[in-house]
């Protein structure tokens, strides 16, 4: 069984908020609320905090994100919900194309549940 040890990102949010925006506490409290945030979590929350000011194609930062299976499933199931292509699908999450296609093929290899 492999343990994998991932960043407590409830408290790191919550210390961010407390520090520097406090105004928007209530606006977050349902997802620091959570035992457990996913990936989408994390980015919804940090939209919500730094607005677009963190948009991650324009420092860079997108191509060190990873996804775990559960928001890649939910990626997925967004993108057959809304009966969009792989660009469209891409654009709105800020991702990959290649990541999104290759995600794609393993579910179709029941890779992914």
């Amino acid at each position: 069984m492999k343990n994998q040890h991932c960043p407590d990102y409830s408290k790191i949010y919550s210390d961010i908020i407390e520090s520097k925006y406090p105004e928007k506490k209530q606006q977050c409290v349902f997802f620091l609320n959570k035992e457990k945030l996913t990936a989408m979590d994390v980015l919804k929350l940090n939209t919500l905090i730094f607005g677009n000011e963190a948009d991650p194609e324009a420092t860079g930062v997108n191509q060190f994100r990873s996804y775990d299976q559960e928001t890649i499933r939910l990626i997925l199931e967004y993108q057959i919900k809304n009966n969009l292509n792989n660009l469209q699908t891409a654009k709105h999450f800020r991702i990959s194309r290649n990541s999104l296609a290759k995600w794609k093929k393993m579910k179709n290899q029941q890779k992914i549940d």
